[in-house]
């Protein structure tokens, strides 16, 4: 099947304080279930560092310091759910920016998200 467009993905590596945990999200989409990055799909128009903040405050209620660039998707990749979608992906480490105490806590309350922090080390394994 031939690839009609290109889907580009922006997601956040927020790491912890001890940076040994990294935030996740747990979806279901399409019926099935999926732990993810928090990001998204860059929309027309839109910079992807823009798209990134903006998935920030969609997806954690509160915004974002950018790092640095991670990675970008370097071969092809077809979208699981559309077939006639290129997924180029870009991942950057992020950071919660200091609150009014100096500490870089989430505004939001983990437990009562869909996200958590997962320590990484486990991941890897």
């Amino acid at each position: 099947m031939a690839i009609k467009r290109f889907n580009i993905r922006v997601y956040m590596l927020l790491l912890d304080e001890n940076r040994s945990n990294v935030l996740v999200s747990d979806e279901i989409l399409f019926g099935d279930y999926f732990t993810k990055f928090p990001g998204g799909g860059l929309e027309y128009g839109e910079g992807i560092i823009d798209c990134l903040h903006r998935e920030a405050q969609e997806e954690l209620g509160q915004d974002i310091e950018i790092v640095r660039q991670l990675y970008t998707t370097e071969s092809f990749q077809p979208s699981l759910f559309k077939p006639d979608d290129q997924i180029i992906c870009v991942y950057y480490l992020c950071r919660l920016p200091v609150n009014r105490e100096g500490l870089r806590s989430p505004v939001f309350q983990v437990s009562d998200q869909k996200y958590d922090f997962v320590d990484r080390r486990e991941r890897e394994q």
